[in-house]
């Protein structure tokens, strides 16, 4: 008996540790690795000098703030509001909530450049939504707003869909728990529910970013491409292709590429220290 289940625990569903390993780490060499890095093999066409002046010219430094900061504000924002509209689908029964869910995924199904047109459609001066603003003072089209709307825009289903399968599989019995020991909702939502949720919620949240980071064809259209105020960074990395610099274009690339890495690492040691301090407590 003994034997058999130690044999029956040795069967795996796809047999060949070794095969499929291979396969798994050929097909990431093929499709990220080898990639990325030729990017880095192509900045170094460049000398130290030259790739220093590339990455650190007035209108490189202005689009990584603006890059970076309308990208960090569009996912904080989608962080807050994502796990909102994630609560309440999985939490409430209304008419009309298969449709809602399913508008959360329109981002995904869109293409950017229809995303971007739309956007800059409803938000110019003469649009559905920007007539009224105007009269207001506020102007969205070819502004850092309209960046930071478009932003918004396509990364709040990564928050939404990270977020709703937890919701989904906590255990109800935990709220009764807590309540039954005197703690208010607010007191259930914060010291119960939240610390469950923080894992995914970051997760969302490096999504959103790292999506942000690379978005070009939404943000083109209602951002202006103004040198220095409303210009994104891969729209200058596409500029310099455009003008077959790929020197400079790869070193602009190479920034992004260590900035989103450092970004993501980060992400997973907070992930890392959120499960384990979960852990330890629920213990």
């Amino acid at each position: 008996m003994a034997n058999e289940r130690i044999k029956a625990r040795k069967i795996r569903v796809l047999p060949g540790f070794k095969l499929t390993l291979g396969f798994t780490l050929f097909y990431l060499g093929l499709i990220v690795l080898i990639p990325l890095a030729a990017v880095f093999w192509k900045a170094t066409s460049l000398t130290w000098p030259q790739f220093w002046h590339t990455i650190t010219m007035p209108t490189a430094m202005a689009s990584y703030r603006l890059t970076f900061g309308a990208s960090l504000l569009a996912a904080l924002v989608n962080a807050f509001f994502g796990l909102i509209v994630a609560w309440v689908l999985v939490r409430y029964n209304f008419f009309g909530k298969k449709i809602i869910d399913a508008l959360v995924d329109l981002p995904f199904a869109l293409p950017t450049a229809v995303a971007g047109i739309t956007l800059a459609t409803l938000y110019s001066k003469n649009g559905w939504i920007g007539h009224w603003l105007e009269p207001l003072g506020i102007k969205v089209a070819n502004t850092q707003i309209g960046i930071f709307i478009a932003l918004t825009f396509i990364g709040l289903p990564f928050i939404v869909r990270t977020v709703q399968p937890i919701l989904e599989d906590l255990d109800p019995e935990l709220e009764e728990a807590a309540s039954s020991l005197g703690a208010n909702r607010w007191q259930v939502f914060w010291r119960v529910i939240f610390p469950m949720l923080t894992p995914a919620l970051l997760t969302g949240f490096a999504l959103a970013f790292a999506r942000a980071l690379g978005e070009y064809g939404s943000v083109i259209f209602i951002a202006g491409n103004i040198p220095m105020k409303t210009q994104i960074t891969p729209v200058i990395i596409m500029g310099e292709l455009d003008m077959f610099d790929y020197g400079k274009a790869t070193a602009i690339a190479v920034v992004m590429l260590v900035f989103s890495f450092v970004l993501l690492l980060t992400i997973n040691v907070l992930q890392w220290w959120t499960n384990r301090y979960n852990t330890n407590n629920l213990a």
